[in-house]
């Protein structure tokens, strides 16, 4: 069995994401979404908001789960049986970490392999950085969030 996992924050969820699982999704038999939990780092959204939306986003797609992890990505692929990664790649600049990223899981992870997906043209310029930036400042996020999660937001934020 092809288990993949996509790791992120996904603090929130862009439309680059979605895309990318989609375009994943005949390439393995079980894509595990996976939420890597980093105590050091300050989220704007909290964990169970994220994996609440991250069920919708994917309800009813059997071979998706939804999950989360703290520690290395590469402990939580062996723990539940992932072979793969799946990353997206939106310019040079993310192709120069992930690689240096992806060599290295391929050193401690034992036989990991990453996938790398390049973003449609229209989604390269997402980042789940810039979408923060923008919801903070109350700007309209609607052309970089799936549907439900901008209007989710345009409620807490008073869009």
């Amino acid at each position: 069995m092809k288990i993949a996992v996509f790791p992120g924050s996904f603090d929130p969820i862009t439309l680059g994401h979605v895309d990318l699982i989609h375009r994943a999704l005949p390439l393995f038999d079980k894509i595990i979404i996976a939420i890597g939990v980093n105590s050091q780092k300050k989220y704007l959204f909290d964990l169970d908001q994220r994996m609440q939306w991250l069920n919708e986003c994917f309800a009813g797609e059997d071979t998706i789960e939804v999950n989360n992890y703290t520690g290395l990505t590469v402990n939580f692929c062996r723990d539940v049986g992932a072979n793969y990664l799946i990353r997206g790649l939106r310019n040079s600049s993310d192709f120069e970490y992930e690689k240096t990223i992806s060599q290295l899981n391929h050193i401690i992870g034992h036989e990991l392999e990453t996938v790398f997906l390049i973003s449609q043209p229209e989604y390269s310029h997402i980042s789940s950085t810039i979408v923060r930036e923008i919801i903070k400042g109350q700007g309209d996020i609607s052309t970089f969030l799936p549907e439900q999660i901008t209007k989710y937001i345009n409620k807490l934020y008073k869009h």
